[in-house]
């Protein structure tokens, strides 16, 4: 019966032009109702101060709120209403749920946002082990899989130009595929966000929250919840890792490609030069933060996020440890018999995480870092229903 009045209100709700709510969108709302009659969480993320100045949620507001939410935990174990109470208060969960569902709608091209509810560990690894295959067995045609390369010389075995055609191509799409999925999310939130232009303080204030991950702090500087209710800063310490060595990793490649082309100096590139500190502090850095939020994510409490989501984000981490790794193997083995083979792995491991970054946890970062931007541009204008505080 319930499920009856449901597709009748949305019915009539779409014969009338409206916007009709999903259900994880419409447990939001409700959520929020309660959370805005409470405001007990009011100073602990962004989330909060946000929601104080509306007194309801439409789609717009629901996916910005669900886009700055941190999922750090602070607000379910301190709310007086999560479960087993009967209002069943989970703001983590239900952003969660949301935030996931945005993912999907912005995507672009529209067709595949389908993919993120397929894009799982399983299949990550073994599109990474597949395209390492495809590239071993190009090698193995052409000349030897295992065998010393003068100078642990890359290009003898895959030529510049040949690395360029593959990656180049794929770079751009993922550029404008998240660029184009980011846009669309502006634009469908600005109007819901007061619509007023990015200053430059606000740019600013949100370059940092987003630099420093203000709001993986707990909103009392003791970090995230674990599931006992104890609080911890693995969790911020562990992205953090991740975040600056993936930065790193990419300067590292970018200024190896300026010095290809501006200067003629040919990889591979030793130690102390600039590309090698960077990608080896990189690469380090990413297989620690990687294993850490691999462990995290394992032993998270199911109340604490979407399970559903849970393969979509340890394909991720999955790719980037094996990226870093075998970045870094690639290294060691740089005077061996086995670069060739080694230099394969990694390759399809690179070949993998960027084939799939437009449509799986990379877009988080992208979104969020929209949604802080947002909110730091909303929260300079005057409260339009003059509660609460930012």
């Amino acid at each position: 019966m319930q499920a009856l009045e449901v597709l009748t209100r949305d019915a009539v709700a779409l014969a009338k032009g409206e916007v009709v709510l999903t259900a994880p969108e419409s447990e939001v709302a409700r959520q929020m109702q309660i959370c805005n009659a409470c405001r007990y969480c009011e100073g602990f993320c962004a989330v909060f101060p946000a929601m104080t100045r509306r007194l309801e949620f439409g789609k717009a507001d629901i996916h910005f709120l669900a886009n700055l939410c941190h999922n750090c935990g602070a607000c379910l174990h301190a709310c007086q209403y999560a479960p087993p109470h009967e209002f069943a208060v989970n703001v983590p969960q239900a952003m969660a749920k949301v935030r996931g569902q945005t993912y999907a709608d912005y995507a672009w091209p529209p067709a595949l946002g389908a993919l993120y509810q397929r894009n799982g560990a399983t299949l990550a690894v073994a599109l990474a082990l597949g395209l390492a295959f495809f590239l071993a067995l190009g090698v193995a045609v052409q000349g030897s899989l295992w065998g010393a390369v003068a100078a642990g010389n890359f290009y003898a075995i895959f030529p510049h130009n040949l690395l360029v055609a593959l990656f180049a191509p794929v770079f751009l799409f993922v550029v404008l595929a998240l660029g184009m999925g980011v846009a669309k999310f502006w634009r469908e939130v600005k109007p819901a966000t007061s619509g007023q232009p990015v200053s430059a303080p606000a740019a600013a204030e949100a370059t940092g929250d987003v630099l420093r991950l203000k709001y993986l702090d707990g909103g009392h500087g003791e970090g995230c919840n674990e599931s006992n209710d104890a609080f911890t800063l693995a969790r911020r310490r562990a992205h953090h890792l991740t975040f600056y060595g993936f930065l790193l990793c990419f300067a590292a490649t970018s200024l190896a490609t300026f010095y290809h082309y501006a200067f003629g100096w040919v990889a591979p590139y030793d130690l102390p030069s600039l590309p090698k500190l960077l990608g080896a502090a990189g690469g380090v850095s990413l297989a620690i933060g990687t294993a850490g939020l691999w462990r995290l994510n394992r032993r998270r409490h199911v109340l604490q996020g979407d399970a559903a989501q849970k393969p979509m984000d340890l394909g991720f981490i999955a790719l980037l440890f094996l990226t870093s790794v075998s970045g870094l193997a690639l290294w060691l083995a740089r005077a061996t018999p086995a670069l060739p083979l080694t230099l394969c792995l990694h390759l399809g491991a690179v070949m993998a995480l960027f084939a799939t970054l437009p449509y799986g946890k990379f877009a988080h970062a992208v979104f969020r870092g929209a949604a802080l931007l947002r909110h730091n541009v909303e929260k300079r204008q005057p409260n339009p229903i003059g509660l609460g505080a930012d």
